[in-house]
C-alpha cells in the first residue's frame, strides 16, 4: 500500500495528492507526479496556506496575517467554517458528505481523513495542522494529532428547547479560534437574512401551512421524529412556523416513533421527510396500508426534503430554511 504524500503549492497552498491509494475507507485516485517523495513530504510539513472555498462567501485576510490550518472531523464545524469562507484543510467521510450534509460544498483542496470516528493516523502525520476543532464525540482521537492544540465546539441545545443563541454562540467561538471574529459576526448576520428571505418565499408559496412535523425514516415502519431540542426548532422559529412533536426527545434531539404514531398529528400539520431515503424503504412505504390510510399527499400535507446535517451548526439552519422554501408540498392545506 502506498502512503499519501501531499504537495502544497502556490500562495493559496492548494493540497494536491502526489501518490495515493485507498486509505482507510477513503477512495482516492492514483496520480503520479515527477517529484521526489522526500521533497514533497518536506514541503507538506513546512508550507503554510490560507484555505480557499468555492462557496459564494466573503474571503477576509487575517488581521494578523497569520493563517491557521484547521482540521475538523466534525461535520457541523467543518460545514460552518466552510460556509464562513474559512474551510478546514481536512475532514472525514467526504465520500458521503453530499448524501448527509449536502451544502455547503467542500472545496476541491479539502483532504479526506477517512472515517471521522477513526481518522487515518498516517495521513494526519503528513498534514500541516495548526489546530483541531472537534467535540466530545471525537476527543478519543486527539492523540493522533500529537501536541497540536484541540478545541471542542458543539452545536446543540443547552436546554429542552434549542434556541438561536445555541447556534450563534458556537459560531462566534469558531470566529475567535481562527482569529476572525468579524467573519463570524458577518456570517451570523447573513444567515439571519438568508433565513428571512427563505421564510418569505415559503409564505408566498404556501400561506396556509403554519405547522410542521419532521421525521427521518430508519425503515418503512420506524422513524426519528425531531423535537424541540433539535436544530429544526430554531430554524422554524426564525421562519415563524411551529414545530409539532410527539413527546420529549433524547439528547440527540429526536424521539423514535412508528408510522402509525403519525395518526396522532392534527390534519393541519405538514409532515416533512428528511432524506436520504433508500429506494427499498421508499417502495415499502408506498405499499404500506398504514401509509395509505394516513392519506399523506391527499388529505394531509407532506413534503420530502434534501439532506441536511441534523447535528450541524449555523450552516445547517440556513440549509434547512432554503430547502423548506423550495420544497414541493402536496396534500392538505398545500393543495
Amino acid at each position: 500500500m502506498f502512503s499519501v504524500l501531499y504537495q502544497y503549492i502556490d500562495s493559496k497552498r492548494v493540497a494536491k495528492p502526489l501518490l495515493t491509494d485507498r486509505i482507510g475507507t477513503a477512495l482516492v485516485k492514483i496520480k503520479w507526479r515527477p517529484i521526489v517523495a522526500t521533497l514533497a513530504l518536506a514541503t507538506a510539513l513546512t508550507a503554510c496556506h490560507k484555505p480557499t472555498t468555492e462557496q459564494q462567501t466573503t474571503q477576509v485576510d487575517s488581521p494578523n496575517n497569520v493563517d491557521i490550518n484547521i482540521v475538523s472531523p466534525d461535520w457541523g464545524n467543518a460545514a460552518t467554517l466552510t460556509a464562513m469562507g474559512y474551510p478546514p484543510i481536512a475532514t472525514g467521510d467526504m465520500r458521503v458528505w453530499d448524501r448527509w450534509v449536502g451544502t455547503p460544498k467542500l472545496p476541491p483542496s479539502t483532504i479526506d481523513l477517512g472515517i471521522r470516528y477513526q481518522p487515518n493516523a498516517e495521513l494526519i502525520a503528513q498534514l500541516p495542522v495548526d489546530m483541531v476543532v472537534d467535540n466530545f464525540f471525537y476527543e478519543h482521537a486527539r492523540s493522533l494529532y500529537g501536541d497540536v492544540p484541540a478545541e471542542s465546539i458543539m452545536f446543540a441545545a443547552k436546554g429542552d428547547t434549542a434556541t438561536w443563541a445555541d447556534y450563534t454562540q458556537p459560531t462566534r467561538q469558531l470566529g475567535k479560534l481562527i482569529d476572525e471574529p468579524k467573519l463570524a459576526e458577518d456570517y451570523i448576520v447573513k444567515s439571519r437574512k438568508d433565513i428571512e428571505v427563505a421564510s418569505e418565499r415559503l409564505q408566498q408559496r404556501y400561506p396556509n401551512i403554519k405547522k410542521f412535523a419532521v421525521v427521518q425514516f430508519a425503515d418503512a415502519n420506524n422513524m426519528r421524529m425531531y423535537v424541540a431540542n433539535s436544530l429544526f426548532q430554531p430554524a422554524l422559529t426564525q421562519m415563524q412556523k411551529e414545530l409539532v412533536v410527539l413527546g420529549k426527545g433524547n439528547s440527540y434531539g429526536f424521539v423514535p416513533i412508528r408510522m402509525g404514531d403519525l395518526a396522532q398529528l392534527d390534519d393541519d400539520v405538514c409532515l416533512l421527510i428528511i432524506d436520504p431515503l433508500s429506494p427499498i424503504t421508499r417502495a415499502e412505504i408506498k405499499d404500506s396500508l398504514v401509509w395509505e390510510r394516513l392519506s399523506y399527499g391527499n388529505n394531509r400535507c407532506v413534503g420530502e426534503m434534501p439532506p441536511v446535517w441534523i447535528y450541524g451548526g449555523m450552516s445547517s439552519l440556513v440549509d434547512l430554511a432554503n430547502n423548506l422554501s423550495t420544497v414541493e408540498l402536496k396534500g392538505g392545506s398545500a393543495s
